[in-house]
């Protein structure tokens, strides 16, 4: 039985992708700081220590993996990485678990690395024509991103791909793109637009308005968790690309179309009301010309069947909470 370990395994991709090794036979081990929030984990051990703290690595790295996936990370949607407020925490964290992980990965052992890299780190530059963006993968340089959370991203690709180099480690990187769908974060400031969004509109009345940040009219593509996964586990079973790569849609929405085709869903007639707060760049897709050359990958759940899996489960939330007398 192949083993695999999955960093990050208490957030929303990392539980996910638990989920998926188990149901193609791994025995799985999960670490993070936190149990999965909203479900129980599926790994065979699940551990909860500080990936910040190189001692620890021999109690997580106790048997040797044939994968090992790095997702942790201190992350959030627009309003925790644009703010400015976390980005001593995000970049401090964020790289002192992927230097921890590198070195663990030689030092024990490890057969294959993943690292879960962002569309953060593409250039603002690139990113100001709100229906023209460029994302492709070789776009990336010179580097520019609108971030600290994008800046970190760069350099961890940079030290990943420096122990492959030296150390032969072999790596496979991919670059998300606003990965979206149930068991995600849905409020408390750390969520994305997808599940802002359904929370604002399951909380709304009938014919309420909900509040976008500016001006709406920024676009994103958003992936489906599923689909997600499929394209890390076709990366890992690739023999001879690692990428860097693409993991995203090309179905390319606006904030407001985002928000009405919500509404739609459930079935309610909202308007918006658009007030000051954090942007990022004014448009982002997924270019994923490359991974459909390398992995013959391209993803075929749409949008809209992806939001509705996602608003019934954000509605369930929100009314086990409206019981329990919380707002």
């Amino acid at each position: 039985m192949k083993k695999a370990l999955v960093q990050g395994a208490g957030g929303f991709i990392g539980h996910h992708l638990v989920k998926r090794l188990k149901k193609e036979g791994f025995w799985v081990k999960g670490v993070d700081v936190k149990y999965p929030e909203f479900s129980k984990t599926d790994a065979d051990e699940f551990t909860i220590l500080d990936l910040r703290d190189m001692n620890i690595y021999k109690y997580i790295y106790n048997v040797i993996y044939d994968e090992v996936y790095q997702l942790a990370a201190d992350m959030g949607g627009a309003g925790f990485v644009f703010t400015g407020e976390h980005d001593a925490d995000i970049i401090h964290n964020n790289a002192l678990i992927n230097i921890n992980t590198a070195e663990a990965c030689i030092k024990y052992k490890v057969k294959k690395l993943f690292y879960s890299s962002s569309a953060c780190i593409y250039p603002e530059y690139n990113q100001e024509d709100p229906d023209n963006p460029i994302c492709s993968e070789d776009s990336a340089y010179p580097a520019s991103p609108d971030s600290v959370y994008g800046w970190e991203k760069i350099f961890s690709e940079i030290l990943f791909l420096a122990y492959q180099k030296n150390y032969n480690l072999e790596i496979k990187i991919a670059r998300f793109h606003n990965i979206f769908g149930p068991e995600g974060t849905w409020q408390g400031g750390r969520e994305k637009a997808p599940a802002a969004l359904c929370r604002k509109v399951s909380y709304a009345a009938e014919t309420d308005t909900i509040e976008i940040w500016g001006s709406g009219e920024q676009t994103r593509s958003f992936l489906y968790i599923d689909e997600c996964l499929d394209g890390i586990r076709k990366l890992m079973d690739c023999e001879d690309f690692y990428g860097p790569v693409n993991i995203g849609s090309e179905e390319m929405v606006t904030i407001n179309k985002l928000a009405y085709d919500i509404a739609e869903i459930s079935g309610k007639n909202i308007s918006l009301k658009h007030i000051d707060g954090p942007l990022g760049v004014k448009g982002r897709n997924s270019d994923n010309k490359l991974i459909y050359k390398k992995l013959g990958w391209e993803p075929t759940y749409s949008l809209e069947d992806g939001l509705k899996k996602t608003y019934d489960w954000i509605l369930k939330q929100v009314n086990k909470r409206k019981k329990n007398g919380n707002k």
